[in-house]
């Protein structure tokens, strides 16, 4: 779990990050020194091998001072968790050392301008080389910790090669011929751009990759040919849940309120009191079926993990919602932290699979 000093140190370069909307290194480095990027390697390669309410619990945390740092920490952590679970021998010992001890950081390259949320008209390929590598051509958007990760997960389609029939299975998210890639950062055929100008989340780096004349050996292929769909149909089950960034945005607002309650002498309302209880509940509520969706106890863990992206997500813009009106004319200056709040919780319902698209994947079996 992340100790007080780096919880104070991600507070501290959160602010200015937000007013800058630079890529926020300076987070990066204290997630790095941290040991938090060891979360979910094995311990036989040096993490600390945490289960996903352990990680919900640590990105809840972190994003009640820092929602950018929260979420390069979940990427980072997903990215890993995709390495542990499909990566082969040689890449778990070239990877995995590396990724728990700080010195590379993950991102994910999935999304694409004019792909969809659900990942299935992919413009960017990755063909033979005739000594067996991959040519990958194609951008990526949205891309989080751009220019910052040391290493990216990238999907790209890929030819028919008689991909394994379990990549023919609609899971509602990505498609058949579908195929993750691990490119260094350093690689000079992939190009970040961070000029994207967001709104909420802005330490995050997030932006484009461009991958352009970009050859990798076959030995970077993550999982088997064509088979991306059925490894990012397994995510969900995983119980890691960004509704976590949800409710640290929600229990940061809760507590704004508190202090503010406390700083004016307002606990003597009734009315106010009653007030904090129901926002108070409503972040309770937020993060029961976060952890529920880390333990995996439901019948169906998956349709836990996206029920609680929108549970979270929905009741963490509620929360700060009301703390802003809570708050009156304090709250409506432009440099007030409940500001951010609002504008880094949005953000969650936009992250991958979108709310729109978990809604997609919670209804689509109704319709088979």
């Amino acid at each position: 779990m992340p100790t007080p000093p780096v919880l104070e140190r991600l507070a501290a370069c959160a602010e200015a990050a937000d007013l800058s909307g630079e890529p926020d290194r300076e987070a990066v480095a204290v997630l790095r020194a941290s040991g938090l990027l060891a979360l979910v390697v094995p311990k036989c390669y040096g993490g600390a091998g945490a289960d996903a309410v352990a990680l919900n619990t640590c990105v809840e945390q972190v994003a009640s001072v820092n929602a950018s740092a929260a979420i390069m920490l979940f990427q980072h952590c997903a990215v890993t968790s995709r390495i542990v679970e499909n990566g082969s021998p040689a890449q778990h010992r070239e990877a995995l050392p590396r990724l728990a001890d700080g010195r590379w950081l993950a991102a994910s390259a999935w999304s694409e301008s004019g792909a969809g949320a659900d990942k299935k008209n992919l413009a960017t390929r990755a063909d033979r080389t005739p000594d067996g590598g991959w040519l990958l051509d194609g951008a990526k958007s949205f891309t989080t910790s751009a220019g910052l990760a040391d290493v990216y997960l990238v999907l790209a389609q890929t030819p028919d090669e008689a991909p394994a029939a379990a990549s023919s299975r609609d899971t509602g998210y990505g498609a058949a011929g579908q195929t993750f890639f691990l490119v260094p950062g350093d690689h000079p055929g992939l190009i970040p751009d961070t000029s994207m100008r967001l709104t909420g989340m802005r330490g995050s780096a997030t932006g484009f990759v461009s991958v352009r004349a970009c050859v990798v050996p076959d030995s970077a292929r993550l999982g088997a040919t064509g088979v991306a769909a059925s490894i990012i149909g397994r995510v969900r089950d995983s119980g890691a849940s960004l509704g976590a960034v949800a409710v640290g945005l929600a229990q940061a607002a809760l507590d704004t309120a508190h202090a503010h309650a406390e700083r004016r002498g307002l606990y003597v309302h009734q009315a106010v009191r009653h007030r904090l209880v129901d926002l108070a509940t409503e972040v309770e509520s937020a993060r029961a079926v976060v952890e529920r969706a880390g333990r995996r106890t439901a019948a169906d863990p998956g349709m836990t993990t996206l029920h609680s992206k929108l549970a979270a997500s929905a009741a963490a813009e509620r929360v700060v919602a009301d703390v802003a009106r809570f708050l009156g004319s304090a709250g409506y200056v432009e440099t007030h932290p409940i500001n951010r709040f609002g504008r880094d919780a949005r953000a969650v319902a936009l992250m991958g699979p979108t709310n729109d698209l978990c809604k997609e994947l919670v209804s689509l079996p109704w319709n088979r």
